[in-house]
């Protein structure tokens, strides 16, 4: 997943906008009164979202209206998908942050001693 749409989402007032825009589109001035943030604002995360592919602009005689791109974000939430869908393997390697009660029952647990000489080796 691109990372602009990882910063887009990441907005609490980006991902309002967002959730704005699902039903219909608006212009500057409606999402800035409908979201009690000014036009200057809105137009600032309107440029972040734009960027990431999640909303475009439909020009309306002088103004711009904006509106989600509900495709892009269907892409988005089945990569989502994906990676929640996919099945967990055991862990293959050392595992250093794992609570002691689960390291000495996984099966790639490597014990203190062997991991001293491991982490020489890599040096």
């Amino acid at each position: 997943m691109d990372e602009k749409i990882l910063k887009a989402l990441g907005e609490p007032k980006r991902f309002l906008l967002l959730q704005l825009m699902a039903e219909r589109g608006y212009c500057v001035r409606a999402l800035a009164r409908l979201s009690y943030l000014s036009e200057s604002a809105v137009s600032q995360h309107l440029k972040t979202l734009r960027e990431a592919g999640l909303v475009y602009g439909v020009k309306k005689g002088y103004y711009t209206h904006y509106c989600l791109d509900k495709n892009a974000l269907n892409s988005y939430i089945d990569e989502l998908t994906r990676i929640r869908d996919t099945k967990s393997k055991p862990c293959n390697g050392p595992f250093y942050g794992c609570p002691e009660s689960e390291y000495l029952r996984c099966k790639s647990y490597v014990p203190p001693e062997q991991r001293r000489k491991e982490d020489n080796t890599h040096a």
